[in-house]
């Protein structure tokens, strides 16, 4: 296998999505090679970022000091269009999607700024009022200088994944279309940004999940103060990149999104977008450590020849990538799926519903798939794999992240079973998956969905994890038999970068 037919992130996703022209692409890789993966390898040495939370005068400014670099690589990044993009005609998500692949091939971290950003400007699109839009949304559009960034806070001290019962932040009307917020949140990624799409239940609304509204809250209030305060920074494993903290909202400026919606829906519409968006970058992280891995085993010499020419090593190489093509089809399926409904509102079609089932899938088997090669990547180095120096190790700290991020395994099974329950969607996702299963398997697979869905509800739980794992694994695989083949070539080539 040639190490160059993985190194460039480019050049891989031409196999998956030739058809998306993204004129910056190439630029913005050599970018990232020629500058961005030292800034990166800087900011994640450095750990997490010091907060200065009060200026000489000792007014409060909450301000995240990380290297001027930093903030050069983001501005890179919103100027090339990982936000804009999906404005601009014909109304795309993908070619951001091309770019944030690229962006997580050399820092998996730092795409989620612009992941949360993109998950904060499609609801207000969607749903603002056209004031609060050229207030908030049009300063997050700009396609240079210094663009405002998105966040999405939901999560509070007692969790993120039953939002009905964990969400204690209120809400209250002051009667001109404001309201007041009042509450902690407490895994707030992009911390320090100038805008936040927040959970919280408006003053009179029913317990429960469907009780909850979703706030657009800006960082300063109309007269520059601070409009929410960061008690905290966290000190994380890894996506030391994106500063991530806890917020207290105190009386906070915000404006409703679509109030004549339960705001569930739009909390994960903009969930759901970002496990896309964790999807894509996982397989660019899984690229990225099998590149690393592949690069290294050429030049390494064991028993008298390159490690990767051992049968063993060999063999799994083949067994990554196969992985590997079947997790990018996977991610770039449910990403596709996503671009025909992202801007249907409630009550949505059969197609969302599909979209739904495919995102809990990739973003489960991507994840997975991700911390896997990037395990495996470390065994490939050996004992160097466990240096920082060698940057292998970084990519399995960033990959136990993306597992986590946007809702565990266990979440992605039991919404995945919710949707399959409710609204039938595997029946679309077996026809959507027949041109490239073998002959007989989806009727194979419609007959052990039918028999598993006929269980009692607690039996369906409690065996959901093999059926979801293999339901994955055969929806990617399947997804891959469309993709051209990659063809090998003899030389060795150079390491990522």
């Amino acid at each position: 296998m040639n190490p160059q037919a993985l190194a460039s992130p480019a050049r891989w996703l031409q196999r998956f999505v030739a058809d998306v022209d993204v004129p910056p692409a190439s630029d913005y890789e050599r970018w990232w090679r020629d500058r961005g993966q030292a800034i990166s390898d800087a900011v994640d040495r450095a750990g997490t970022p010091h907060l200065r939370m009060f200026d000489a005068q000792g007014r409060r400014i909450d301000e995240i000091q990380f290297p001027p670099e930093y903030w050069d690589a983001l501005a890179r990044g919103y100027e090339a269009g990982l936000v804009w993009r999906a404005f601009a005609e014909p109304r795309s998500l993908l070619p951001g999607f091309v770019l944030g692949y690229v962006t997580s091939f050399f820092d998996p971290g730092i795409y989620c700024p612009f992941t949360v950003s993109l998950s904060t400007a499609v609801p207000l699109d969607k749903y603002a009022g056209e004031e609060v839009k050229a207030r908030l949304l049009a300063p997050m559009l700009a396609r240079s200088g210094r663009c405002w960034q998105g966040a999405t806070w939901m999560t509070e001290a007692r969790g993120g994944s039953d939002l009905g019962a964990a969400v204690e932040t209120t809400a209250c009307s002051i009667g001109d279309g404001t309201w007041r917020l009042n509450g902690d949140k407490y895994f707030c990624s992009n911390v320090g940004a100038e805008v936040a799409l927040v959970a919280a239940r408006p003053d009179g609304a029913p317990a429960g999940v469907r009780g909850l509204g979703l706030f657009a809250v800006p960082r300063l209030r109309g007269d520059g103060t601070l409009n929410h305060t960061i008690r905290r920074l966290k000190d994380k494993i890894a996506t030391r990149s994106v500063p991530t903290g806890e917020v207290e909202l105190r009386d906070s400026e915000g404006w409703r999104l679509g109030p004549e919606q339960p705001g569930v829906y739009l909390i994960l519409e903009a969930l759901n977008l970002s496990r896309i968006a964790n999807s894509i970058g996982s397989v660019a992280l899984a690229q990225r450590a099998l590149a690393d891995a592949l690069a290294f085993g050429c030049e390494r010499v064991a028993f008298g020849r390159p490690i990767v020419e051992h049968p063993l090593l060999g063999v799994q190489v083949r067994e990554r990538i196969a992985a590997l093509e079947a997790a990018s089809a996977l991610a770039w399926e449910a990403a596709r799926q996503l671009d025909v409904v992202w801007r249907e509102r409630p009550p949505y079609s059969e197609q969302y519903d599909l979209f739904r089932l495919m995102a809990h899938l990739s973003k489960y088997w991507t994840a997975e798939n991700a911390v896997q090669t990037a395990r495996w990547a470390i065994e490939v180095f050996g004992g160097a794999g466990t240096l920082a120096e060698n940057r292998v190790e970084r990519w399995l700290r960033e990959a136990v992240i993306l597992a986590i991020w946007e809702g565990t395994p266990h979440r992605q099974m039991l919404d995945g079973l919710e949707v399959m329950e409710r609204k039938g969607a595997h029946h679309l996702l077996l026809e959507r998956l027949r041109a490239g299963a073998e002959p007989g398997a989806i009727e194979d697979w419609s007959l052990r969905l039918e028999r598993f869905l006929a269980q009692d509800r607690a039996d369906r739980e409690a065996s959901v994890g093999p059926v979801f794992h293999d339901l994955a694994l055969f929806a990617g695989h399947a997804l891959a038999q469309r993709v051209p083949k990659l063809a090998p070539k003899p030389d060795h080539g150079a390491a990522a970068g």
